[in-house]
């Protein structure tokens, strides 16, 4: 089997999607969907649509610098929707998309990883703290 360069393995990650190689788009797609304020619009937005203001109660700590940026790349992506219903003031609701409700049934289930094991893993890190 011939070697190949760094530019066919990049072509050939391309073609058959391998989130390992950098230059696979997986990867720049595992890179958002992994991101903390991603995860926690996502599983906000799993039981329903939710106001912008709804949104920013919900997920402490998101300032709505990020809680926007967060919102449109979500919406790039296709995985939720923007609704404007003119009123006075302007009324903005966030839903999942099919895609969306798709991704939220795996980030709800890291959420509730986390919640259930985060006992055990503060206890590793004490004792891997006191031992190094």
């Amino acid at each position: 089997m011939p070697t190949m360069t760094a530019a066919q393995r990049r072509e050939k990650a391309r073609a058959e999607y391998d989130a390992f190689i950098k230059a696979c788009p997986t990867n720049q797609l595992l890179d958002r969907i992994s991101d903390k304020w991603v995860s926690l619009v996502v599983s906000a937005l799993a039981p329903g649509p939710k106001r912008y203001s709804d949104l920013a109660r919900k997920i402490a700590g998101v300032s709505p610098k990020m809680l926007t940026q967060t919102l449109r790349a979500l919406e790039r992506d296709g995985i939720l929707t923007r609704t404007v219903t003119p009123s006075v003031p302007v009324r903005v609701d966030y839903a999942l998309t099919p895609l969306g409700s798709s991704l939220a049934l795996l980030l709800l289930a890291v959420k509730d990883w986390a919640e259930s094991h985060f006992d055990e893993v503060h206890a590793a890190r004490e004792r891997y703290d006191t031992e190094g």
